[in-house]
């Protein structure tokens, strides 16, 4: 209740009522109190505000839950409004034919307004590609919004004109998956586009330097679950060949080798060892590395690393 109503209401009785600028409201008991007679003027208010506090405004902006979540795939961040393609009422009813008319020509002019500018359509096409990659990889909902912002950050740069949209979008997917540690390669992602693998290199590189993102290197280990989940192999074969894998790095075996390549060795050998044989085309192909890559690096695991090898 606001003072000046507080001070209205007490002018009806017979006391004199108290000056505004001597109400305060005490806010651990909920009560407004006149400073010069110390009498209660009313209690037990009910706080409308928040329980957070904030001392910024963009600390503000972040605790705030007013409104959907932003979803950063989306070009407009989804706080758009979408009118339904279904010509129906908030009753399930459907409209007469008048009324689906007007919703039409609302629907048309919807759509014209969420895509405005040249940004805009940028970014439309930008999103529904990097969704479609993002799918296609099975990549999870925080690897894609790690993306979708690298992106809006090279458009805002910009970075992508001149340049295919396609390959700055896989780019910016390479590079939110190594931030990230989820293990995809470049060439996995790049099959999925139009450009090439050269230009999603180039587009690669151009990003980490313009946008200053510093990446981790790339570990073996990263690659163990996702081989092995897709070989269908135990877990105790991919904690051994996770172990494997930390010992060659603790005598500096792995040192300017493929982590995929070292990853589809590493498997290979705890499939022998735990009785779950897999080939070497098999773990060749599920790793996206040549053969010859997963046999050198095989000897090289079991020569260093003086490994029983049951014959096969």
């Amino acid at each position: 209740m606001e003072v000046r109503e507080l001070t209205e209401e007490k002018s009806e009785g017979t006391l004199q009522p108290c000056p505004q600028d001597k109400i305060v409201f005490d806010y651990e008991r909920g009560e407004y109190i006149c400073e010069e007679t110390g009498e209660v003027i009313e209690d037990k208010v009910i706080d409308q505000g928040p329980e957070w506090r904030a001392f910024t405004a963009e600390e503000k902006e972040k605790r705030s839950r007013v409104g959907g979540p932003l979803n950063q795939t989306i070009h407009d961040r989804g706080l758009s409004t979408m009118i339904d393609w279904r010509d129906k009422d908030a009753m399930g009813r459907s409209l007469e034919p008048k009324r689906r008319l007007e919703v039409l020509r609302w629907r048309k002019w919807q759509i014209r307004a969420r895509i405005q500018s040249s940004v805009d359509r940028n970014l439309a096409q930008a999103m529904n590609e990097l969704e479609r990659i993002g799918n296609l990889l099975g990549l999870p909902k925080s690897v894609k919004d790690e993306a979708a912002t690298i992106y809006r950050k090279a458009v805002e740069r910009g970075l992508v004109r001149g340049r295919s949209i396609e390959s700055v979008v896989a780019a910016s997917i390479y590079v939110a998956c190594r931030r990230l540690k989820v293990a995809r390669s470049l060439d996995e992602i790049a099959q999925y586009t139009k450009a090439n693998r050269k230009e999603v290199a180039r587009c690669y590189r151009l990003l980490l330097k313009e946008l200053s993102i510093s990446v981790p290197v790339s570990n073996a280990r990263d690659y163990i679950t996702r081989i092995g989940a897709l070989l269908n192999l135990s877990g105790a074969s991919m904690k051994y060949a996770a172990e494997i894998l930390e010992k060659a790095k603790d005598m500096g075996l792995t040192a300017g080798k493929d982590p995929a390549g070292l990853a589809a060795a590493a498997i290979y050998i705890a499939a022998l060892l735990h009785d779950e044989r897999k080939t070497q085309k098999e773990i060749a192909q599920v790793a996206g590395v040549t053969e010859v890559t997963v046999r050198n690096r095989y000897k090289e695991l079991v020569q260093e690393l003086k490994l029983e090898i049951p014959q096969q």
